[in-house]
């Protein structure tokens, strides 16, 4: 069942927040979907040319992408050249009625632009402010520019996928390091605005992809290297495993991880094997993590003897995690998904019905929706800046202009 979505229904924890958001692509944009659908008002600012996820991928007409759509649904969009100088202060206007300014321009451009913190928080010292970008604000590498790629490669990525598979480098098939940093930067806007709160003041906030992916590669990663002197290389052995692959069946391929001694027990009876209790290389968890690829090779000559079917049936019911290999394709169909409406649909008044994966988490009281579909590039312009308090003369300077972009 899709759960049709309608933008009159309730918003959520972060109805009444006023978010400008400056970024592009998807790191910034990730994030600032994630706070829409916790109610937040997001005020989308794109240049002329618009945010480049608008044409990458496929979508029913140019500029209109799906990737965008997913990324900014329930957004609204303003059109503003910030190379003028009056395209500024109506941004200014802007930013002194917002709590949260977010963007994903270099640190250094934003100076240049006369929109840098400190010119901000002098309009409006409850705002909080943050810098999305590769690197951060320090260090050497600060201002270079980064895609997700060059950031799994400089974080191990790549390197570990060639020792866990035998082949050349390759980065994983996932935009990972736009993800996981889009991710980092909501909560970490979340506890901004719970400060300012509290405090009744902003505060600059810092989100750098690199040192974002830094940390979630090596949380599992530093193993023994976390102690002085360290007791093994970085490296978390389980997962670059050869064999830790989807196991193969007698006529398919299944997730399986028995991982716990009690998983252990229970696989060893179902598969009438109880030598693999007793095997010192398979006693416990350490010693099947030291022993990793021969209990892996274990598990895969017993799953081949029946169906996927037959052994999801006896694994599930003796509680060892186990689940059919899905492709994305799957995932679309997917009963569980179907079952707790987490695929919702918005109307577009030109593209017709649009479904996207919905928020992940349930609220009780304050629940997360999408709250509308994807705006086009601008569309709110008008209405944004007569909101704000905009004086009239500069928001008809401003149209005129977009107009004479638009005819030439």
């Amino acid at each position: 069942m899709v759960n049709e979505m309608s933008i009159s229904e309730p918003k959520g924890a972060l109805d009444g927040v006023l978010v400008l958001d400056m970024t592009a692509v998807v790191m910034g944009p990730y994030c600032t979907q994630i706070l829409s659908d916790l109610g937040a008002d997001v005020i989308k600012v794109e240049s002329p040319e618009g945010d480049i996820a608008r044409e990458i991928g496929p979508g029913k007409r140019k500029g209109a992408s799906g990737l965008f759509a997913t990324l900014n649904r329930g957004k609204r969009s303003i059109e503003l050249d910030l190379k003028r100088p009056e395209a500024v202060d109506a941004l200014l206007d802007l930013a002194q009625n917002c709590d949260l300014f977010v963007h994903s321009t270099r640190p250094a451009a934003m100076a240049r632009l006369g929109l840098s913190y400190q010119r901000l928080a002098k309009i409006n010292p409850r705002l909080v402010y943050m810098n999305l970008g590769g690197f951060g604000k320090n260090g050497r590498y600060a201002g270079q520019p980064a895609y997700d790629d060059v950031i799994q490669g400089m974080t191990g990525v790549p390197l570990l996928e060639a020792r866990a598979s035998g082949n050349e480098p390759r980065y994983l098939a996932n935009i990972m390091a736009d993800k996981v940093s889009g991710i980092t930067a909501a909560y970490a806007a979340l506890a901004a605005l719970y400060a300012q709160q509290s405090s009744g003041l902003g505060q600059e906030v810092d989100v750098s992809m690199f040192e974002t992916m830094s940390a979630f590669m090596l949380t599992e990663h530093m193993t023994g290297a976390v102690f002085d002197p360290p007791s093994s290389e970085p490296v978390y052995k389980r997962l670059i495993a050869r064999e830790r692959v989807p196991f193969r069946t007698a006529d398919g391929y299944i997730a399986a991880t028995i991982y716990t001694n009690k998983q252990v027990h229970r696989f060893s009876d179902l598969a009438d094997r109880s030598d693999l209790k007793n095997d010192p290389r398979f006693v416990d968890v350490a010693a099947r993590l030291t022993h990793v690829s021969e209990w892996c090779q274990a598990v895969q000559n017993i799953l081949t003897g029946k169906t996927t079917t037959q052994w999801l049936a006896l694994l599930n019911a003796a509680e060892v995690p186990a689940a059919r290999i899905n492709s994305t394709q799957d995932l679309l169909q997917d009963p569980h998904l179907l079952e707790v409406g987490f695929f919702q649909s918005v109307q577009h008044p030109i593209d017709g019905t649009m479904t996207f994966p919905g928020p992940s988490c349930q609220f009780s009281k304050t629940p997360a929706a999408i709250q509308g579909p994807p705006p086009e590039k601008g569309q709110h312009t008008e209405a944004v800046l007569r909101e704000f308090g905009v004086p009239a003369k500069l928001i008809e300077q401003l149209l005129m202009e977009q107009q004479l972009q638009g005819v030439s």
